[in-house]
C-alpha cells in the first residue's frame, strides 16, 4: 500500500474541502484539514468523518454526498498505515459496513440514486486498507461486511455497467482479498457466503481491473484451503484461468498464474486438472514475460507441474522451458533465481533433461549460486547439482567449470544443503571410472592449463587408489599440482597442497620428481610402517652381559660386551665389519669414537630385543648411529618419534635432517606437514626457498 506523506494528505483534503465549498450544498461539513500536527488532531478529524457517516445512511442527496466524500477522505488517511489503528479506535467498521448497503429510498423515490455505488464503493475501499492489518480482519467480518460484500460483487449483473458498478465490484472483490488474507477462519466463511462462484464469473468481465480483482481474491482464497480449491474447479474456472495466462496484461496474467498456483499446490488431481485444461505452454510462456513477479510464479508452478510423473518432467523441456529458466538463474531477483532453480531442480531428476539443462549452459550460473546468502537459494542450486551430476555426461563439464572446488570450498547455510552436497561429492566419486575417468584425462592432457589443474584437483579427491598411478605419473597429474604451490595465488597453492595430501601415494618410487611416498594420512595415523628385518634376537638378558661375550667395543671409555652371531644378523653394516677386511675381523676389543653411550646402548638393545622406545631428546643422534650401522627398522623408529616434533618453525632443519641421513620416512613426514600447513608455511621468508628444493 502507498503511504502518502502529510503534505499528500494535506493537498487531498484542501481539494475535498474546495469542491464541497464550490457545490455548497447539504447540511453536513466536512472539516477542513489543517496539517494534522499532532495526533489528537488527527484523531478528532477521524471522528468527525465517522459522525457523518453516522448520520448519513439515507437516501438524501445532501447525505450522500456528504457520505461519499467522507469515505474518500477516510480513503486517503487509511493509506497510511500508521493510522489504520486510529481509524479503528474511532469507531469506523461499523459506520462503513453501513454504508456497503444501498439506503432505503425516499417516498416516492424510483429513479436512480445520488452517487449510487460511488458510497458503497468508498467504504469497501477504506475496509480493505483496514483489513491490511490481521488484527482487524475478524472485526470487520463480525460487523457483517461479508454478506454486503458478496451483495456487492453480484451487481455486476445489472444492466447498468457503468463505472460506479464497474469500480464497486472491484473494490468489494480486493476487500474480501485483504480480508481472506492469511486468515483461514475467513476464507472458509467468504466460501460459505456464496463469493466464489461471483468471483468466477468476475474473470470474464469486460473490465481489466476488474478480471484482476477477481483473480487476486480467488488467488487468496485458494492458498491452503482445500475446499476452496474444490469449488473453484467446479465453478469452471480453469478454462477461464487459461485464457487468462495468455493476456497481455501483465497485471492479469500474474494474478492468474497465482491463482493456478495455489490450486495446484498439494493437490495432485487440481494439478492432472490444469494439465488437461491446457495451461503448460502458457506457463512456459510466462517465463518470458516482462513482470518478474509472472516469472517467478510461472518457475514455481513448473517445478511444482515437473513433480508429478516423469512425462510431464520431460514435456516442459520439450515445450522450451529449460533455457528461459536458465536464463532467470542471471537475474537480479534472489526470489526469481530461487524458483528457477527450484523448477530445474525438480527437471533434473530426470536423465535426459539432466543432460539437456547442463548443455544449455546450466552448470555455471548453478555453481556461482552457491555464494548465495540466501539459504533457500544456495539449496535449490545444490540440489539442482546433485541432480545433474546423476548423468555421466555432466561430470567433466561441472568439474572443468570448477564445480568440484565450488562445492569442495563452499560455505553452506542450512545443514540439508550440507547433506545435499555430500551427496553430491560422492555421487562424483561414484562417476570417476570408465569412460568418465577417460574423458577426464583426455581433458587433462589437452585443455588449457588452468582446466587442467582442476581436473587434477578434483581427480585428487575423488579417483580410486587404483588409478592414482595413471592419472598422476602416466598422466602428469602429479605435475599440475606441484605447479600449483608455485602459483602467486595462495587459494592456489593451498588447493595444491590439500590435493598431494589427499592423492595419498604409498610409495617411494610414486613420486619420481622428487616427492617422496606416503604423503597420505586421512585417517589421522601414523604413516610410518616398520617392517623389521629377519633376524635373531638374543633377548634383554644378554645386552652389555659379558656371559659368553665374543667382542667388546669401548665406547666413551667404557666397555660394551656383545655377541658377534647377533651382530652379524642385525646389519650389513656388522657384517662388512667382522666378516670383511677391516681390522675389527679379529680385534677384540673394538673402540667406537662418535657415538654416545647412551646412544649406543640404546642402539644394542634394539639390536638384541627388536624394539626399543626412542625419547625426542636422543632420537637424532639414535638416528644418526642408525643410517652409520644400516640399522633401518631403528631408523625408522627414530624418524617417527621425530617427525611427531615437526613445526612450522623447525620443518626446514627437519627436512635438511632427512636428506642428510637418507630418512624418507622423515622426509616424507616433513612434505606433509609442508602440504598439512602450507597456509601458515608459506608465509615463512625462508619457504619459497625449502618448496625448492622438494620439488623437482
Amino acid at each position: 500500500m502507498d503511504r502518502p506523506t502529510i503534505s499528500t494528505r494535506k493537498s487531498l483534503k484542501r481539494k475535498l474541502e474546495q469542491d464541497f465549498e464550490k457545490e455548497n450544498q447539504g447540511r453536513h461539513k466536512i472539516p477542513a484539514a489543517e496539517g494534522f500536527e499532532t495526533h489528537q488532531k488527527l484523531t478528532h478529524h477521524i471522528h468527525s468523518l465517522v459522525d457523518i457517516l453516522n448520520t448519513t445512511f439515507s437516501s438524501l442527496e445532501s447525505d450522500r454526498a456528504a457520505a461519499k466524500r467522507a469515505t474518500s477522505v477516510l480513503s486517503q488517511i487509511a493509506k497510511n498505515e500508521e493510522v489504520v489503528d486510529t481509524i479503528v479506535d474511532c469507531g469506523a467498521v461499523p459506520a462503513l459496513v453501513v454504508h456497503l448497503q444501498t439506503p432505503p429510498p425516499l417516498r416516492g423515490e424510483n429513479g436512480p440514486k445520488l452517487y449510487e455505488n460511488e458510497v458503497e464503493k468508498g467504504s469497501a475501499y477504506v475496509l480493505g486498507l483496514l483489513a491490511v492489518k490481521p488484527e482487524h480482519q475478524q472485526l470487520i467480518v463480525d460487523a457483517g461486511a461479508l454478506t454486503h460484500l458478496v451483495k456487492l460483487l453480484k451487481r455486476h449483473k445489472s444492466a447498468d455497467n457503468s463505472r460506479a458498478v464497474i469500480g464497486v465490484v472491484r473494490r468489494a472483490a480486493d476487500a474480501i482479498t485483504n480480508l481472506a488474507h492469511e486468515n483461514s477462519g475467513i476464507k472458509t466463511r467468504v466460501r460459505i457466503e456464496g463469493a466464489i462462484p461471483f468471483l468466477v464469473e468476475l474473470l470474464e468481465h469486460a473490465d481489466n481491473k476488474v478480471q484482476r480483482a477477481a483473480a487476486g481474491a480467488l488467488r487468496t482464497l485458494a492458498f491452503k484451503n482445500d475446499d476452496n480449491k474444490k469449488q473453484i474447479v467446479e465453478c469452471h474456472a480453469l478454462p477461464t484461468l487459461v485464457i487468462m495466462l495468455r493476456s497481455e496484461d501483465t497485471a492479469i496474467h500474474y494474478e492468474a498464474v497465482g491463482v493456478i498456483g495455489n490450486l495446484v499446490h498439494s493437490s495432485p488431481h487440481i494439478k492432472k486438472e490444469v494439465l488437461l485444461a491446457g495451461a503448460l505452454q502458457p506457463v512456459i510462456g510466462l517465463l518470458s514475460s516482462s513482470c518478474s513477479e509472472s516469472q517467478r510464479e510461472a518457475a514455481l508452478l513448473l517445478g511444482q507441474f515437473a513433480a508429478a510423473d516423469s512425462d510431464c518432467k520431460v514435456h516442459i523441456v520439450q515445450r522450451g522451458a529449460v533455457k528461459p529458466l536458465i536464463d532467470m538463474l542471471d537475474s537480479s531477483d534472489v526470489q526469481l533465481k530461487e524458483m528457477s532453480a527450484f523448477a530445474l531442480g525438480r527437471l533434473a531428476q530426470e536423465t535426459h533433461n539432466q543432460a539437456g539443462i547442463a548443455h544449455n549452459g546450466g552448470i555455471v550460473p548453478l555453481l556461482s549460486l552457491l555464494d548465495s546468502k540466501s539459504g533457500p537459494l544456495q539449496h535449490n542450486a545444490a540440489f539442482t547439482l546433485y541432480g545433474l551430476v546423476d548423468n555421466e555426461d555432466n561430470v567433466a563439464d561441472l568439474i572443468m567449470a570448477g564445480g568440484f572446488q565450488k562445492l569442495q570450498d563452499g560455505e553452506f547455510i542450512v545443514q540439508q544443503t550440507k547433506d545435499c552436497v555430500a551427496k553430491t561429492m560422492k555421487r562424483l566419486e561414484e562417476k570417476i571410472h570408465g569412460r568418465v575417468l577417460n574423458h577426464l584425462l583426455y581433458l587433462m592432457r589437452v585443455s588449457e592449463r588452468n582446466v587442467q589443474r582442476r581436473i587434477a584437483l578434483a581427480l585428487a579427491h575423488l579417483c580410486t587408489p587404483d588409478d592414482r598411478k595413471v592419472i598422476f605419473l602416466d598422466k602428469n597429474g602429479l605435475d599440475l599440482l606441484l605447479g600449483l604451490l608455485e602459483s602467486g595465488s595462495l587459494k592456489q597453492q593451498h588447493e595444491g597442497s590439500v590435493a598431494l595430501v589427499q592423492a595419498g601415494y604409498q610409495s617411494h618410487s610414486s613420486l619420481s620428481c622428487g616427492c617422496s611416498s606416503s604423503i597420505s594420512n586421512p585417517t589421522g595415523e601414523t604413516p610410518f610402517h616398520v617392517d623389521f628385518f629377519p633376524q635373531v634376537y638374543l633377548g634383554e638378558q644378554y645386552v652389555n652381559n659379558p656371559t659368553l661375550s665374543d667382542v667388546t667395543f669401548l665406547v666413551e671409555g667404557k666397555r660394551f660386551y656383545a655377541h658377534r652371531i647377533c651382530l652379524l644378523a642385525s646389519s650389513d653394516a656388522f657384517r662388512a665389519m667382522f666378516d670383511g677386511g677391516y681390522r675389527e675381523k679379529n680385534a677384540k676389543d673394538v673402540e667406537i669414537p662418535n657415538i654416545r653411550w647412551e646412544v649406543f646402548e640404546l642402539m644394542m638393545r634394539f639390536i638384541y630385543t627388536g624394539s626399543v622406545e626412542v625419547d625426542i631428546d636422543i632420537a637424532q643422534d639414535l638416528l644418526r648411529a642408525a643410517d652409520q650401522y644400516l640399522l633401518d627398522g631403528l631408523k625408522r623408529l627414530c624418524e617417527c618419534t621425530i617427525a611427531q616434533d615437526i613445526s612450522v618453525e623447525n620443518v626446514s632443519l627437519m627436512y635438511e635432517l632427512s636428506e642428510g641421513f637418507n630418512a624418507m620416512s622423515l622426509r616424507e613426514a616433513c612434505i606433509l606437514f609442508i602440504l598439512e600447513k602450507f597456509d601458515k608455511f608459506c608465509t615463512k621468508p625462508w619457504s619459497s626457498c625449502l618448496i625448492q628444493r622438494i620439488m623437482p
